[in-house]
């Protein structure tokens, strides 16, 4: 009895394996996992939070820029009406628009990749000396990030002064006045973003390397590369989750730089040569009056840099990358 027993429990057993062993039929739905919501409710307090800090004014950012919203209707002397997209449409015929869009893009990406580079490039260096002059170098650019951007930006402005900055009289420029001219008030502008944004690519790259295992550098070294050829090879693919974390960081903040463009050029230098979308928009809202095309150019923004993240973020989940 025992046998037959064991015999139809050994019968019993390669049944059941055979069956886990074949796969799923197609079409057939997936086992319910328990415990679905579990996720959300962890998540819940936080997206409270960002729905009462973040959807409520994007809300009346949209609102105001669909309705005619100037200093009438703000002192209450006129009610505001709804234009639906005539703020949009006058704003995409004003040539001005266009050329500060322009310059707003070429500038960002110029202090994306200045910064990158540099951040990447000190990140490196960390590695690679000793601790004492690690801790300086790490000091220094906490420093600079720590700086509030208004007084790095008055700080710098005062390096380049024609009358007294040191950085003519070093260069032996004269009196050349670097937020004269459109380029070199720009390229001012440059140097302060990524002096102020360079140490969080940095801080968090050097993080980044000191992760990877120590066994997979010896082994590329052993097998002859170069440096530069495990960085390309070894270093940036297995750093490449964070790169896309810093990268579109430092897109977003580029893109709406505000503050050094309005303290160095003085509201966007002369006859509004360095503007960018975020200081025209400032001006056409807070100085013109104009808060709905304001509240528009606000809009436009946010839906670029909505685009470029996803745009990006999706290029990489068709390369089968790990966010």
């Amino acid at each position: 009895m025992s046998t037959t027993a064991g015999v139809r429990d050994g019968v019993r057993v390669r049944k059941s394996r055979g069956a886990a062993a074949r796969p799923p039929r197609r079409g057939a739905r997936a086992p319910r996992r328990g415990g679905g919501w579990t996720p959300w409710l962890y998540l819940a307090p936080a997206l409270v939070v960002l729905a009462a800090l973040l959807a409520y004014p994007i809300y009346q950012l949209g609102l105001i820029s669909v309705l005619e919203y100037t200093q009438a209707q703000v002192s209450g002397g006129e009610a505001a009406t709804f234009q639906g997209l005539a703020n949009y449409t006058e704003l995409f015929g004003d040539r001005k628009f266009w050329d500060v869009l322009l310059a707003t893009v070429v500038f960002a990406a110029a202090c994306v990749a200045g910064t990158m580079a540099v951040g990447c490039s000190l990140a490196v260096l960390l590695t690679r000396i000793r601790l004492v002059p690690r801790l300086t170098l790490m000091l220094a650019a906490l420093g600079a990030w720590a700086t509030p951007a208004i007084t790095g930006s008055t700080v710098w402005v005062f390096l380049f002064d024609p009358d007294f900055g040191p950085v003519n009289k070093l260069l032996g420029l004269g009196d050349f006045s670097w937020t004269y001219g459109r380029y070199s008030a720009f390229a001012l502008v440059f140097f302060e973003v990524v002096w102020c944004s360079f140490p969080f690519v940095m801080v968090t790259m050097y993080a980044g390397i000191r992760a990877i295992p120590g066994e997979v550098l010896e082994a590329a070294a052993l097998d002859g590369a170069s440096a530069l050829r495990i960085w390309r090879s070894v270093m940036a693919p297995m750093l490449r989750p964070i790169l896309v974390v810093v990268t579109i960081q430092s897109i977003i903040w580029d893109f709406k730089v505000f503050t050094q463009i309005y303290v160095m050029t003085d509201g966007g230098g002369i006859a509004g040569q360095n503007l960018v979308l975020n200081v025209y928009a400032y001006q056409e809202a807070f100085a013109s009056s104009q808060y709905s095309l304001g509240s528009a150019i606000g809009v436009v923004m946010l839906l670029i840099l909505l685009g470029v993240t996803l745009v990006y973020l999706r290029l990489l989940r068709r390369r089968g990358e790990e966010l």
